[in-house]
């Protein structure tokens, strides 16, 4: 186990557990996790400047469909211009500051609910009331500014940093990794919001490593798993993954019956996908569920959880009663995780905690912190 030093920082402390070979690594230190000044340091290195998810593109099926989200403190919306084009802009009116759109909708314009300024679907200011008096006022030269937006394979891509790499490019190895199964395609059926009392990273490695499943889901999939069979690849530089072969015991995870060309262990393989730095996606040729998650301070963290099936088991006719069960298990999965993840939370501001050495199944969490420590020091 290591200590903390009280003489370095958390990123030196960071950096320091990382410096050392993957076999003689051990959990991130405490202080990544609890440190206020940690967590404002994510915020500006990580947040404002990679790429994050707003879900699926399909949550957006028409012109004026719009979401919210905050993004390292800025409000930006996402919508459907008129031309169905997604689109991101700054959700803070041009006049006094008001936020603008809250939650999800459909709106024909975007109208400030404090002075009625009304911008159109592209940002542009369309009218603003009693502005006419003002001889520095020019409507045209006010509009909401652009914030970055991509479909990438279906999901909604969202960065404030104008100079980062397109999302086709830094995530090209996943479409390399997991392109036969065609994410694109893929139709969500549930699209859910929660908060859990655990920093984000917590959460994240949750996610990224099976050697908890026997443990923690003993009540729902935990009896599937065989540790010895399992295997952690190493990842790449935006993303680390692992793959679990399944059995028919859940026939949704596997390749619909009337599927011809996914072949041998293309038809039951289930990838789990942790892009960096907040996208966690379960992918089987049959069904996916994801977590998009915001950090709300150190202790909590803001999720998005949403899931649905590919395009050949939603034109199944009994694919409903497939989806419910499966829901049902994920629910039930979740709230495993959940007690879990807020307990290591708890330990981990507990005073005589220290962490521990990483298992061989832990890999993909050493990567992380490699990612978190170049990141968070640039």
């Amino acid at each position: 186990m290591t200590r903390h030093d009280p003489a370095l920082t958390p990123l030196e402390e960071l950096r320091a557990n990382v410096s050392v070979p993957f076999n003689e690594a051990c959990a991130m230190p405490k202080s990544v996790y609890t440190s206020p000044e940690f967590a404002a340091a994510e915020q500006r290195h990580i947040f404002a400047r990679d790429w994050l998810c707003a879900g699926r593109a399909e949550a957006l099926p028409n012109p004026g469909d719009y979401l919210t989200m905050e993004i390292a403190g800025e409000p930006v919306i996402i919508l459907r211009d008129r031309e169905g084009r997604l689109r991101g802009l700054s959700n803070v009116c041009r006049h006094r500051m008001s936020t603008l759109l809250e939650g999800r909708g459909t709106v024909k314009s975007i109208v400030c609910p404090y002075h009625a300024w009304t911008y159109n679907l592209d940002g542009t200011l369309r009218g603003a009331p009693a502005m006419t008096l003002n001889e520095t006022f020019c409507k045209d030269q006010v509009a909401l500014p652009p914030v970055r937006v991509e479909n990438w394979l279906g999901w909604i891509m969202v960065t404030l940093n104008p100079d980062a790499p397109d999302p086709a490019i830094r995530l090209q190895d996943v479409e390399r990794l997991v392109g036969y199964l065609d994410m694109a395609n893929y139709r969500e059926t549930f699209r859910e919001t929660f908060r859990w009392a655990t920093n984000w990273k917590v959460l994240a490695e949750n996610f990224m490593e099976s050697y908890h499943l026997p443990v923690c889901h003993s009540g729902t999939i935990g009896g599937s798993v065989d540790l010895m069979k399992m295997t952690c690849p190493e990842g790449f530089p935006a993303f680390n993954y692992h793959f679990i072969m399944k059995n028919d015991t859940i026939p949704l995870s596997l390749a619909h019956p009337s599927n011809t060309v996914l072949q041998g262990d293309e038809r039951r393989i289930t990838w789990l996908l942790s892009i960096y730095p907040a996208l966690l996606i379960t992918l089987t040729p049959g069904y996916f569920w994801y977590l998009c998650l915001t950090p709300d301070g150190p202790g909590h963290v803001n999720v998005l959880y949403g899931g649905g099936m590919s395009a050949d088991w939603c034109a199944d006719p009994h694919a409903g009663e497939h989806l419910a069960s499966v829901k049902a298990l994920l629910d039930d999965v979740n709230q495993e995780d959940k007690g879990c993840v807020e307990r290591v939370y708890r330990g981990l501001c507990a005073g005589l905690s220290a962490p521990g050495a990483l298992s061989h199944l832990e890999r993909p969490n050493f990567e992380f912190a490699q990612y978190i420590a170049g990141r968070v020091g640039q």
